[in-house]
């Protein structure tokens, strides 16, 4: 069995706790479905978010979800002139069996300018 990533970005309207967590409940529902993962086989997962997002962590959305045996950790985004405001970014260590092209990357939102040729319609 590998370790496999699974990338995933969301933008937030604003910066309140109540649309992050909900921002971050949408992307990882849609990676969770996307993939038929099972919450056991989620290695650990980590969110960065742009400077302009510092309401709440991302993974309390996570732990709100029942993900409360994963490792998660949340970190700050570089902050690049001209990048993608209030944006979150996930990558999801996932162990399976399944080759890394068969993975279903995840981009909602303003975010699918991110990786346009991964990128979810919503």
């Amino acid at each position: 069995m590998a370790c496999r990533g699974i990338r995933g970005a969301v933008t937030v309207g604003e910066n309140t706790t109540a649309a992050i967590k909900a921002a971050v409940r949408a992307l990882l529902e849609q990676m969770v479905a996307a993939n038929a993962l099972d919450i056991a086989d989620i290695a650990s997962v980590i969110f960065t978010a742009t400077p302009d997002l510092d309401a709440v962590y991302p993974a309390v959305a996570a732990r709100e979800m029942g993900w409360s045996n994963t490792p998660l950790l949340c970190m700050q985004e570089m902050a690049v002139r001209g990048s993608l405001p209030r944006c979150i970014r996930v990558l999801l260590h996932w162990n399976t069996d399944r080759a890394q092209a068969d993975i279903h990357h995840i981009y909602l939102g303003d975010a699918r300018v991110l990786r346009p040729d991964l990128a979810s319609s919503e």
